[in-house]
């Protein structure tokens, strides 16, 4: 893309530049009484045409020293090299075009003497081709830069893809210990119990594993996986937990990170219900927030440790999922932990919405 861009304005600037040569010429031929167009036209054409081939024939073969951009003083020195190749050819070239012309015409073809005539139109053609090669030279250099910055931006975009990959994999069997602690503590107790929560274990990590491919997937998504970790664990804990669902239908297409709603339930399973032999009510709620969304999980028992704790990453699950926010929308997403009065504990993540 940056290269063709590149060429267009060599074209639109290389076009431009012999019309105004050839409208100048036109009129000073009418200003001096002159009736036939066509030679003003045959003059500034021959000339467009002939410094045209040349510098085609020096922009092919000075290609190979493209690398030698970061070195101008190098770069300008190959190109100053071409100047004898239109002195020794431009004069022939177009003069033998017009004398040509002109004899097919009945006319004759009248210019200065030919030692006059090289030094002034050497002269005009050594300074109009050091006026393009600094342009060439600068439309050249600002097409490495563009394609530099493409090149590192690809390079961040796969090593972003890399880090969200490896956090995906680390969610996956943190998420893993913890479903296959709750069915190991069923089989003390219900056989059956913990038999249809392995199966249904099994169908939520199929979904997991799926859903684990991809950076984002909907709110939909990410509650369907909620709400299937919820069942596994509340089959463990049974009337010790009471979740409440409050999402929108509106908000179901909205994008967010794969993975990021199951750990914020996680966090409340692991450090508040099992921590207490009484019911604990866990609430589950997505807003719109003007162009963000809040997806909140809180609960009615919990308590950080201290007021410090709001800023801290909660476990692995959490740091593992500030992590991806980061990567995924830099400053423009939080992960935060407040205390709720008198008791509980909000996890409220916002982000960008992104349908």
């Amino acid at each position: 893309m940056p290269s063709t861009r590149n060429t267009r304005v060599i074209v639109c600037a290389w076009c431009l530049f012999w019309a105004l040569m050839t409208l100048i010429a036109v009129q000073d031929y009418r200003r001096g009484g002159g009736s036939a167009l066509w030679q003003p036209l045959l003059w500034e054409g021959s000339s467009a045409l002939v410094i045209s081939l040349l510098w085609l024939v020096q922009r092919r073969a000075s290609a190979r020293h493209a690398g030698l951009l970061d070195r101008p003083w190098r770069w300008f020195a190959l190109q100053a090299a071409w100047l004898p190749m239109y002195w020794l050819a431009f004069v022939p070239l177009a003069f033998g075009i017009r004398h040509a012309v002109y004899a097919m015409a009945g006319e004759v073809y009248r210019h200065d003497p030919w030692p006059q005539l090289f030094v002034y139109e050497i002269s005009k053609v050594s300074l109009f081709v050091c006026l393009f090669t600094v342009i060439a030279f600068g439309l050249l250099s600002w097409r490495r830069l563009l394609e530099e910055r493409l090149r590192l931006e690809r390079a961040t975009a796969l090593l972003r893809q890399a880090e969200l990959q490896r956090l995906a994999q680390q969610v996956q069997p943190h998420f893993l210990f913890n479903a296959l602690n709750t069915v190991s503590s069923l089989m003390h107790t219900d056989v059956d119990k913990a038999d249809a929560t392995l199966v249904r274990l099994c169908e939520l990590l199929r979904a997991t594993l799926r859903a684990g491919e991809q950076a984002q997937s909907s709110l939909a998504a990410e509650l369907g996986l909620a709400r299937a970790y919820a069942e596994v664990m509340s089959a463990r804990f049974g009337t010790r937990v009471r979740l409440d669902w409050r999402v929108g239908d509106a908000l179901l297409p909205l994008r967010l990170p794969t993975l990021s709603l199951q750990p914020l339930l996680e966090n409340v399973f692991k450090h508040t219900v099992e921590q207490r032999q009484a019911p604990t009510s866990i609430a589950v709620s997505a807003l719109r927030d003007g162009a963000d969304l809040l997806v909140r999980v809180e609960d009615d028992a919990g308590r950080l440790a201290g007021p410090e704790d709001g800023a801290r990453p909660g476990g692995v699950g959490l740091a593992n999922l500030r992590a991806r926010l980061d990567n995924l929308y830099g400053p423009g997403a939080t992960l935060t932990l407040s205390q709720l009065a008198p008791a509980g504990v909000r996890a409220e993540m916002r982000l960008p919405c992104a349908p």
